[in-house]
């Protein structure tokens, strides 16, 4: 088995809103997936959400705030899962909630050395 990382990303100004029940509803698949997840012996780290401010570091102590200037996509958080090949990692991805509102999850295999 390999290590994965799972990056989810959304476009914060471009989110949908929605009653509490609805917000309800999605945090649920959310620990639905996640515990399916869990529950086939796969998922290393559930991860945080991340807020949507932060500081950018660049070369010759340029420190930006936020790293939304030139993306338009934001990282909303981040799970650490277990899988085969990419291509079982991607399957596991593809039952991501935030995907059916416009996010996205970014897979990267973990090198450790």
């Amino acid at each position: 088995m390999k290590d994965f990382l799972l990056v989810y990303r959304a476009d914060y100004d471009n989110m949908p809103t929605g009653t509490p029940e609805q917000m309800q509803g999605m945090t649920k698949r959310w620990m639905d997936w996640i515990g399916g997840i869990a529950a086939q012996g796969k998922l290393i780290d559930r991860g945080n959400r991340l807020h949507n401010t932060g500081h950018v570091l660049k070369p010759n102590n340029v420190v930006t705030n936020g790293p939304y200037m030139e993306i338009k996509e934001s990282l909303g958080g981040y799970s650490l899962i277990k899988a085969e090949s990419y291509d079982e990692a991607v399957e596991i991805a593809k039952g991501c909630p935030g995907l059916t509102v416009g996010g996205s999850v970014e897979v990267r295999e973990i090198n450790a050395l």
